[in-house]
């Protein structure tokens, strides 16, 4: 068996995040893994209980800093968002033998991006959003698919058949308010790289960040290479 010989650069870049988003990239451009850009996000709520589940971003934004996602915000993550607004996440492409995790804080998106994004979904999706109310308990699937028919109907929409691959129809299908996105800002960055016997290589990032306006106001990055 080969090893794998790739390393972090040396010296390390100033900026984590314009690495992370090659990754993400090239994870997404060679197709050799199903969802590269699946992440596990881990939240608390307000009496630092943890819990995780598996998320897409959308989007790392190097500058400013910030990663982001979009859910239900009254869902069980998004109630925890709300009462303690951090996450951190974690993305592993073990095809590539490569690991990201951000730590940081958490606002929302505007209504204007969460409404630009929720306007690619396909109109099922659309729907959806609209029809569970995610994370709370329901007597059974049929009564599941039951409210989706309902949904579809008071919306004056078809009621859908369950092929997501269906051409959309061009329906206009507009964002339900409990529906949006989020940028987690990163206070923390770690890179890792698999290594031979095991000696990977790694590397953490760390900075301030100074609420301003909707976001924060970043300070400079320290960074330091860690032991595997």
């Amino acid at each position: 068996m080969a090893w794998h010989r790739e390393h972090l650069p040396d010296p390390l870049p100033a900026e984590p995040l314009e690495l992370a988003a090659d990754w993400l990239a090239e994870a997404t451009r060679r197709e050799i893994q199903p969802n590269p850009n699946a992440m596990v996000l881990a939240t608390a709520d307000a009496s630092g209980r943890p819990s995780a589940r598996v998320v897409l971003c959308k989007q790392i934004t190097p500058h400013p800093g910030f990663l982001t996602f979009y859910t239900n915000y009254q869902s069980h993550k998004g109630r925890e968002l709300e009462a303690n607004p951090r996450a951190a996440i974690v993305m592993h492409w073990d095809k590539l033998h490569r690991q990201l995790r951000v730590e940081g804080r958490i606002v929302r998106t505007s209504a204007a991006e969460s409404d630009t994004y929720f306007a690619t979904r396909n109109w099922q999706s659309r729907l959806g959003a609209w029809a569970s109310q995610q994370s709370e308990p329901i007597g059974s699937r049929a009564e599941l698919i039951g409210n989706v028919a309902k949904t579809a109907l008071r919306l004056a929409l078809p009621v859908p058949t369950g092929d997501e691959q269906a051409s959309d129809p061009g329906l206009r299908i507009a964002r339900p308010a409990h529906w949006g996105g989020y940028h987690l800002w990163a206070e923390a960055v770690e890179l890792w790289v698999e290594g031979s016997a095991r000696i990977h290589d790694r590397a953490r990032w760390e900075r301030a960040l100074t609420p301003q306006g909707e976001g924060f106001q970043p300070g400079p990055w320290s960074v330091s290479r860690l032991q595997p």
